[in-house]
């Protein structure tokens, strides 16, 4: 009598029985089940999920806790610079795709009207364009409230 140890997915359902399969001298073959897999869990997409038995959910809870935090985009908000697409180009020739990102700052810059200092992430034309012309007439040309900041 030979004896070996498998896992058996029965009918198509999520139950996964594992049993030893024993053989005779006969020819049949019997299988006794030894524990049964109740449940099933699976991970997609940042989602964690508990399948029962009989095919009911018994969770769905997210795999991080942690808020999502909004991405600073580089575009400058009082001139409206964003990233320019370019070539590199080497020495035999061959260009490939790049971007020319904005300079941008992170500048504390003395507000007259409100009497304070507003930090502001600009671009250095936009910062030479504030001296020249002043912070609250650049801002109010961009539709900016600087009260907000």
């Amino acid at each position: 009598m030979a004896t070996a140890t498998s896992g058996v997915l029965l009918s198509g359902h999520s139950t996964l029985r594992f049993g030893k399969v024993e053989s005779s001298s006969s020819g049949s073959v019997k299988v006794k089940v030894s524990s049964e897999l109740g449940f099933l869990t699976s991970q997609f997409r940042g989602i964690n999920l508990s399948i029962d038995q009989f095919g009911f959910r018994k969770s769905a809870t997210p795999i991080s806790s942690a808020p999502l935090r909004p991405i600073a985009r580089r575009v400058c908000p009082f001139t409206g610079k964003k990233a320019n697409k370019a070539n590199k180009v080497s020495f035999s020739n061959h260009k490939t795709k790049k971007l020319q990102f904005v300079n941008l700052q992170y500048k504390k810059v003395w507000w007259e009207a409100g009497n304070r200092y507003v930090k502001l992430r600009l671009s250095t034309k936009a910062l030479k364009t504030i001296e020249k012309n002043g912070l609250d007439a650049v801002a109010k040309k961009a539709g900016i409230d600087l009260r907000k900041e």
